[in-house]
């Protein structure tokens, strides 16, 4: 917290404090991108092999 301003009228004392938040604890933003790729060229698929 940080004092910007005080000030004292008809006996009330009025003071403004600034909150300042470390940059740790600021909320960041992530981009989130999508796959426009089928599901099946994605995963690689094993030819040849069969269970009995």
């Amino acid at each position: 917290m940080k004092v910007t301003d005080a000030h004292f009228e008809n006996g009330l004392l009025s003071i403004t404090l600034k909150r300042e938040i470390p940059e740790a604890m600021k909320p960041r933003r992530i981009a989130i991108t999508s796959s426009t790729a089928r599901a099946e060229e994605a995963v690689p698929q094993m030819e040849g092999s069969k269970n009995p």
